[in-house]
């Protein structure tokens, strides 16, 4: 099948380059700001753990910059630029951008809108205070220049074995890598060795400029987290797994060695629970023998289901979910946070 693809994948390939020279050559117009932008992308389909990334960053700057955070809002059921407040759900801002206004909506604003430009120059002008913004998933948006690019990759699927769409989960070719001033590779083994770490980093120096740092996180989950403040259940942990995440398989992979599983309901990434959805998750949890269950998910889907936890049933029902969070290998965290804080106070500075 991917032979037979190849040819649309060359075709895709080249649709990319050309825009990408109209960008580099300054044919199409691309915006640069007086204060700092982090971008964090990818260059592939599909989840990178883009994230827990972003709310390291937040929590490495937090102290020293006013943050501003700018999502699209992939799958959100609005459009335009929206700033989170207390009446903000995963329907009308996403379920990332919601996640990170759980976690820092009294410290950072948090904002979406798929017209970045237009959405930064909302930020600056109406926000006078913003000192930073961190850009999510714009790595592909060249209409943006941001001050500092961050580019993931996910350990399990390289970019010099991969190709670009339809017949790999390229979203362009591999090149577009030499963009990045920091390469992080990510959702990586605890036990990966200096060795195979410098044998994947011989692979991807091609692809990068010149002198481009390459670092390795891995992703660290916590305690399992009660879903509603109502409840008053306890983990137990004879556990239905639910996930809507791009890659659930290392999800899964932690649970069963953790806990037992009995069963996992898949969903697509970024997918919206219905009442439909939440009745069958019931079903099946209710058909699970053991005396003592628990429903067990992801932090990400865990907002996505705000909505169903006010009802008396999921009231008795012990719902949790599972945080993560991102760390470095090699203690090369304080080698990474110098890079970042260095380059936000030199754009703050010149602003």
């Amino acid at each position: 099948m991917r032979f037979l693809l190849l040819p649309f994948s060359w075709l895709y390939g080249l649709v990319t380059d050309f825009r990408n020279y109209c960008y580099d050559n300054q044919f199409f117009s691309v915006s640069t700001f007086e204060k700092p932008v982090i971008n964090i992308g990818n260059l592939t389909v599909g989840g990178t753990g883009k994230s827990p990334h972003v709310e390291y960053l937040i929590r490495l700057l937090r102290k020293d910059f006013n943050i501003v955070t700018l999502s699209r809002g992939y799958g959100r059921k609005t459009k335009g630029f929206i700033v989170a407040d207390e009446n903000a759900t995963a329907e009308t801002i996403g379920d990332e951008p919601m996640q990170f206004y759980n976690k820092f909506k009294n410290e950072v604003k948090i904002t979406v809108g798929e017209k970045r430009v237009e959405a930064l120059n909302t930020i600056f002008s109406n926000f006078l205070a913003t000192d930073l913004v961190i850009l999510d998933d714009a790595f592909q948006h060249r209409a943006v220049k941001p001050s500092l690019n961050i580019l993931l990759m996910d350990f399990h699927r390289p970019i010099d074995k991969d190709f670009t769409f339809p017949a790999g989960r390229l979203r362009e070719k591999r090149h577009g890598a030499e963009r990045a001033d920091i390469l992080i590779v990510s959702k990586c083994p605890d036990n990966l060795s200096e060795t195979e770490q410098q044998q994947i980093a011989n692979k991807i120096t091609p692809y990068l400029s010149a002198e481009t740092p390459i670092f390795f996180t891995g992703i660290r989950y916590g305690e399992p987290q009660v879903m509603s403040q109502n409840s008053n259940k306890d983990f137990a942990e004879t556990i239905l797994l639910v996930s809507g995440i791009a890659r659930p398989e290392p999800f899964e992979t932690y649970c069963q060695q953790h806990f037992k599983v009995t069963q996992h309901l898949i969903y697509k990434d970024h997918h919206h629970f219905t009442e439909q959805d939440f009745r069958f998750i019931l079903d099946t949890f209710d058909k699970i023998p053991a005396t003592k269950k628990s429903i067990l998910m992801t932090e990400k889907d865990m907002v996505k289901f705000q909505i169903f936890l006010e009802s008396e049933k999921s009231k008795a029902i012990p719902m949790f979910y599972l945080p993560i969070e991102i760390y470095f290998l090699n203690e090369s965290e304080q080698v990474f946070n110098e890079l970042v804080l260095k380059s936000c106070k030199s754009s703050k500075s010149k602003a």
